[in-house]
């Protein structure tokens, strides 16, 4: 395969949600999201009602662009993550922002990502049709 670019100005599908969204491109065969987290997002308000469970159940890989993001696991355990951090976040927690500035997150956790969000939330494509 060649040299390509890739736009996340121009994603094949977006997430829209509750404050907040995520842009998705395929690279090197993995599903990779710019997800958009403004103040006041939280998992356990804007998302569980799409994903129908008490936590998220998704395998999160990703890299903190900019803003603050704090997560509380199951076990318990936290994290509280800002811009130029790289994380590996397990299924089963939530998460919200923290302050007054968006987070911006890039995130490739792959299959296990695609197969939780294929099975539990809607795909909207980048020009509004759902699939």
């Amino acid at each position: 395969m060649g040299a390509f670019a890739r736009s996340f100005d121009q994603p094949e599908d977006t997430t829209r949600f509750a404050n907040g969204e995520e842009r998705f491109l395929h690279l090197l065969g993995v599903k990779v999201g710019l997800a958009t987290f403004e103040p006041g997002w939280r998992w356990t308000n804007d998302l569980r009602p799409l994903f129908g469970t008490d936590t998220c159940p998704v395998h999160h890989a990703g890299y903190i662009l900019s803003g603050r993001l704090h997560v509380e696991l199951n076990n318990g355990s936290t994290l509280d993550l800002s811009g130029g951090d790289v994380c590996d976040i397990p299924p089963g927690h939530d998460a919200w922002v923290v302050g007054d500035e968006p987070c911006v997150m890039l995130d490739w956790g792959g299959k296990v990502r695609d197969e939780a969000a294929a099975a539990k939330r809607p795909v909207v494509q980048a020009e509004g049709v759902s699939r």
